[in-house]
């Protein structure tokens, strides 16, 4: 596929013209906040989130034009409110990206992608951030937080030598779970902060072992999704329902679930 820089222009026009009429004409895109399309812009982007993780181009392409959408909303928003507008928000991008890329734009050389992640980070820094840690979104969803605050710290090199470490740090985070649970009347709160441990450094063992813990999770999900349905499917053509079927009835189903993939 090969399109012109001068249709890509265009068709990008054509949505800003498009989000002109709109602000000036539709009465719920009139009475639209920033504030108002907050919960909205996270529902679509976990749209997006969905499509690409069942490889869906045709979903991808969908959900990137709603999210693209947002983002000119918002910039639409913006001018009105005279803060900044589209092209100041473009603008203000690329030059990001041309000081954060000196490999590319300057005289720096790098020998790999790691090398780039931690000049990256040391750019930001030199930027005025005061962490490491300061770009990690407050409100991501726990896992991706997870994930984000390890990449982080090892782009300053706080981080394990080799995967046989983490794997016992995973081991010894288990046994102080398992230890708690089975102590007499067990804080709560302690066994859930020796849960998360368990999760982090499960987490931390994802990346050594090159797994995107979202993906794999959410693969999961779906796998759980489509062979407990099938449970429901066959219960229903025998007439019954969950609540009348024994656990090893439901196993058996179950068994026959994972036959089909």
């Amino acid at each position: 596929m090969n399109i012109s820089v001068e249709a890509k222009l265009e068709a990008f026009k054509r949505l800003l013209n498009i989000m002109d009429d709109l602000r000036s004409q539709c009465p719920w895109d009139k009475k639209q906040t920033i504030h108002t399309l907050r919960n909205l812009t996270i529902e679509e982007t976990y749209e997006l989130a969905d499509s690409i993780t069942a490889s869906d181009w045709q979903g991808i392409k969908e959900e990137l034009g709603d999210v693209l959408l947002h983002m000119i909303f918002y910039s639409k928003i913006g001018e009105e409110q005279e803060q900044f507008s589209i092209a100041d928000v473009l603008n203000a991008q690329c030059e990001k990206l041309i000081h954060r890329h000196p490999h590319i734009y300057g005289d720096v050389k790098v020998k790999d992608e790691e090398e780039v992640k931690k000049n990256w980070e040391q750019l930001k820094l030199k930027e005025g951030k005061t962490s490491v840690l300061q770009g990690v979104p407050q409100g991501l969803p726990a896992m991706i937080k997870a994930f984000r605050i390890q990449e982080k710290a090892a782009q300053v090199k706080f981080e394990w030598e080799n995967t046989q470490q983490v794997w016992n740090k995973v081991e010894e985070e288990m046994m102080e779970l398992k230890e708690v649970f089975t102590t007499p009347d067990y804080d709560k709160l302690r066994l859930e902060d020796e849960f998360g441990d368990l999760m982090f450094s499960m987490i931390n063992l994802s990346r050594f072992i090159h797994v995107d813990p979202e993906n794999a999770l959410e693969r999961t999900n779906k796998k759980f999704i489509h062979r407990f349905q099938y449970i429901e499917a066959k219960a229903k053509e025998q007439n019954r329902s969950l609540k009348e079927m024994t656990l090893e009835e439901m196993d058996v189903l179950w068994n026959e679930a994972k036959l089909q993939g």
